[in-house]
């Protein structure tokens, strides 16, 4: 790991600085840009999303680039549920639509660990997917 490497907000955080971390992943995944996303990673972050299990930011960008390929028109709305010295748990929901034009509204939480430099170590995802008429979205 790149011991220069700073992602901030830090750890330990504070409810501020947790609602910080997590307005700022999802600004970034909402870019739809998995190089941007990687960044807030270690090298070799562990990440368990779904049934795939996904290691260091070389895998994470491909799962990101495979992943926004399916999932058209993705918008994502996180928020804070619980956050300690070094770790944030976060509830998720976010939409897509299919290349059939089929929409789809995903549930989930995640737990993440970060370093003493701000990057996430570990990201474990819990997702849901159910599928909507376009009329129902919410985002």
């Amino acid at each position: 790991m790149n011991t220069t490497e700073q992602r901030p907000p830090l750890p330990p955080f504070t409810e501020a600085s947790a609602r910080e971390k997590v307005q700022l992943a999802e600004d970034a995944w909402n870019s739809r840009d998995p190089e941007r996303v990687a960044l807030a990673y270690t090298e070799d972050s562990e990440w368990r999303n779904r049934a795939d299990f996904i290691n260091g930011r070389a895998e994470i960008i491909g799962f990101l680039r495979h992943k926004w390929v399916r999932e058209l028109d993705y918008k994502l709305k996180k928020t804070l549920w619980a956050f300690s010295d070094k770790r944030i748990a976060v509830r998720f929901e976010y939409e897509w639509r299919d290349d059939s034009g089929q929409w789809f509204r995903a549930h989930g939480n995640e737990n993440w660990e970060f370093e003493a430099n701000g990057l996430m170590a570990r990201r474990y995802a819990s997702i849901n997917d159910q599928p909507i008429d376009a009329s129902e979205r919410r985002l």
